[in-house]
């Protein structure tokens, strides 16, 4: 196994466009937070807004981009024809699979992390000056606490699994812009059907099934009581529609042909 991950790490580095990609992601991340965070107000005490979440709206953004790159780490294989290559030098495709998807894993855990990082401490600078403020009840935002930890840990984490949710839908449809758009689809769609649902219940319901909305409740530091689903369950749901697409993307890959 570790001569597989070297391998495929050096496929990483070498392609040209995986790591070019990763950090566009940490870039657009901190640059869609700091926006954000210069944007909103918070004028008197009990604005209601989370300051956390807001220093982290970029991934919202950034997850787009994540996605596009862990699908081309496979799709940009089968276009080359160096699956062919792949499978010859590793004759057990589920061993490979396992390795291309733990070096992907790994890359976007150290890229999700620096754009986490970065969107917190714009955030802790910015946002003081927008009146989140200890007079209107805000504290410097800090990994000290325990709901802003848990929200960039949650945050990373959020987007590796993005990331394998599309390794494993690229893995199943093996052509890179279908897979993009099926992952793309996946989570930008359910939050708009959700918008336009009249029925609060299926409204609800959407929220709490939906990869994209559920997965980010993770991000949320207040108000939990009324979410539509909480933090860590939200995650959860997030890891069962990953766990979902790599399952079908490796059975496929062990029983059809390349």
């Amino acid at each position: 196994m570790r001569h597989m991950l070297h391998a495929e790490w050096t496929k990483l580095r070498a392609g040209g466009g995986t790591v070019p990609l990763l950090l566009l992601a940490v870039v657009l991340t901190v640059a869609v937070s700091v926006g954000t965070a210069a944007a909103v107000n918070c004028p008197a005490p009990g604005c209601g807004e989370d300051d956390v979440r807001l220093s982290l709206t970029g991934v919202v953004v950034g997850q787009a981009v994540v996605a596009v790159a862990a699908a081309l780490t496979v799709t940009g294989e089968y276009a080359t024809g160096m699956i062919h290559t792949t499978f010859t030098a590793v004759p057990r495709r589920l061993a490979a699979f396992t390795a291309k998807a733990a070096v992907v894993s790994v890359a976007v855990l150290a890229s999700g992390t620096l754009a986490v990082l970065a969107a917190l401490l714009a955030g802790r600078y910015v946002l003081p000056g927008n009146g989140f403020t200890a007079e209107n009840g805000y504290a410097p935002i800090s990994l000290g606490d325990g709901p802003t930890l848990r929200a960039a840990v949650g945050s990373v984490l959020y987007l590796a699994l993005i990331a394998l949710l599309s390794f494993g839908v690229a893995t199943a449809v093996r052509e890179g812009a279908t897979a993009i758009g099926i992952v793309l689809g996946l989570l930008y769609l359910f939050p708009v059907v959700g918008q336009v649902v009249n029925d609060p219940d299926l409204q609800r319901l959407l929220q709490q099934l939906a990869p994209m909305s559920a997965g980010l409740a993770v991000q949320s530091t207040v108000d939990l009581d009324h979410l539509p689903v909480g933090p860590w369950h939200g995650l959860g749901v997030l890891a069962a529609w990953t766990a979902s697409a790599l399952l079908t993307g490796g059975l496929l890959l062990r029983r059809r042909d390349a």
